[in-house]
């Protein structure tokens, strides 16, 4: 069994520890294994082992890597959990199950155009800019429950979550708390929070889904 395959049970028994710690049910919280920068050879095992859900950061990569996995293995689910320009909409929607990037009014447009021409409609997040930060992506905290509500009645998207990316140098948890506080205003059931260093503190805050990268698959 390979160091990966290892590191996915690893953390698959702490995600099970953490739901149990935190009086939640077994399973509430879904791990999207971010495989950004590996391969077809590195990811294959993990999926082997039983992991459905993957998370990428770039449609052009992912693009180079996941039509034939997805082929081999017909039950995958992929995150688009990078920045979304909206020259790649179109691919986007044609390759994602799901897009946790929404963060602006150009996007919204782009991926209701797309959805509607191509006949396939990927899960939407809308991107929170929790520590309102000028270098990340993500609409601003205030924002938030009105560019869902804009989504929803101007765009005719089905906004299903939330997600957030806490300042490095923060103590993550009072961003996980505005985060589920925003999804409750906003009337939307998926938090996508927590990431290898601080899912389980996500897990206690109510996160739906965590994004594992490094603790599984190692440091890129």
């Amino acid at each position: 069994m390979g160091d990966a395959v290892q590191q996915f049970f690893a953390v698959k028994a702490k995600i099970a520890a953490a739901e149990r710690e935190a009086g939640r049910e077994t399973g509430a919280a879904t791990l999207v294994a971010v495989s950004k920068t590996f391969d077809a050879a590195d990811i294959a095992p993990v999926i082997e082992a039983g992991q459905r859900v993957f998370g990428e950061n770039r449609v052009q990569e992912a693009q180079g890597k996941w039509p034939a996995l997805k082929g081999a293995f017909a039950d995958i689910e992929l995150h688009l959990i990078g920045p979304l320009q909206s020259n790649k909409a179109k691919e986007a929607v044609a390759l994602f199950d799901v897009i946790e990037t929404v963060d602006r009014e150009k996007i919204a447009a782009e991926l209701a155009k797309e959805i509607a021409r191509q006949g396939r409609a990927p899960k939407l997040y809308v991107q929170v800019n929790t520590g309102s930060e000028p270098q990340k992506a993500g609409i601003e905290p205030r924002d938030a429950v009105a560019f869902v509500t804009r989504c929803r009645n101007v765009h005719g998207l089905a906004i299903e979550g939330l997600m957030c990316i806490p300042p490095a140098d923060e103590n993550p948890g009072p961003h996980f708390a505005l985060l589920e506080k925003l999804a409750r205003e906003a009337g939307v059931a998926n938090l996508s929070m927590g990431m290898s260093g601080d899912y389980e503190t996500a897990i206690a805050f109510g996160a739906t889904s965590v994004r594992v990268g490094s603790a599984i698959f190692g440091s890129r």
